[in-house]
């Protein structure tokens, strides 16, 4: 098998909601390849939250006015859409704003959802006169990429009004390949990722979601004789260390010189691969143990890391 050097990722200085990352050596070309896919997967396949539909009181489409307030109901949706969210609900969570005036209503009058958050509190939304009021219902959804209003439903209610929605919490990217000189003369590239996002996750995190959706489309050709199954859109990575964890080998982890031959043996070189793995599936490795069983759960345990799960380890661990 052609054996390649193994490539880095040095994440650079943090600046508000941007980050640079560097990654390499690569082979001459893979630079731009991958690249360009991280691209395209960062802006687009990311996944976030936004609003997709707002309902007012007394007003009954996106051309209507609001007695009382400065703004018409198409300029407050566009205010809207500006609102930074991010949802921890897999379904849509409803959002009221209920404000008298005078006042001037601010992504901070939304109501308090556990599930919700807003970041841009201090957006601006509405502006009320004396003796007026702006109640609104808006509906917050999560998705990945762009979806125009006319990808609405059509079973929406009659004053439903549906509306743009940039789910992608990721604004801006950019990368540029330079050319690094080799040890023996040979030239390899490495990449620089230039990731801005809109404050609801770290450019960390969301390059960790677009590795891991970009990892399972690779597997796809990896795996052409099993059976197709769905794909499924990398979770956000809480953790903005946990790229550099799951790269670590396993010698790292301070394990015994038996226990690391046992694993070795099997194939497993980094705790990327350690983590794929069941505690069945070790104890079914040749002279792997329960005492080399839970000297590995101890170590990935004070790195916030665990074995994969099976219904056959949970049952024994109910039974």
């Amino acid at each position: 098998m052609l054996q390649i050097q193994r490539p880095t990722v040095e994440p650079g200085e943090v600046s508000g909601n941007r980050q640079t990352f560097s990654f390499g050596p690569l082979p001459p070309g893979f630079g731009y390849t991958l690249g360009n896919a991280m691209r395209r997967v960062l802006l687009s396949y990311v996944p976030g939250a936004a609003i997709t539909w707002v309902r007012f009181e007394k007003a009954l489409h996106e051309f209507d006015t609001l007695g009382g307030i400065t703004e018409d109901i198409s300029d407050i949706i566009l205010n809207l859409k500006d609102l930074v969210l991010k949802s921890l609900s897999p379904d849509p969570v409803v959002l009221r704003v209920d404000v008298m005036g005078p006042a001037v209503v601010t992504g901070a009058d939304f109501d308090v959802n556990p599930d919700v958050e807003v970041f841009n509190k201090d957006l601006h939304v509405a502006t009320l006169g004396a003796r007026s009021r702006f109640v609104m219902d808006a509906t917050v959804e999560c998705g990945v990429g762009y979806q125009g209003a006319e990808e609405r439903p059509d079973d929406m209610g009659v004053s439903d009004i549906p509306i743009d929605s940039l789910y992608s919490p990721v604004r801006r990217v950019s990368y540029k390949v330079v050319s690094v000189p080799g040890d023996v003369g040979d030239v390899s590239d490495e990449l620089m990722l230039d990731v801005l996002t809109d404050g609801s996750m770290t450019p960390s995190e969301a390059l960790a979601s677009a590795g891991g959706t970009l990892k399972q489309l690779a597997q796809l050709f990896e795996n052409l004789d099993e059976p197709g199954g769905s794909l499924v859109v990398a979770e956000v990575v809480e953790a903005t260390g946990l790229a550099e964890e799951l790269m670590l080998y396993v010698e790292d982890l301070a394990l015994s010189t038996r226990t690391i031959n046992c694993l070795k043996r099997a194939d497993v070189k980094n705790v990327g691969d350690l983590v794929k793995m069941t505690p069945s599936a070790l104890l079914g490795l040749p002279n792997f143990g329960e005492k080399a069983l839970d000297e590995v759960i101890e170590r990935l345990d004070e790195r916030g890391l665990a074995l994969a799960s099976s219904m056959a380890d949970s049952s024994k661990a109910l039974g």
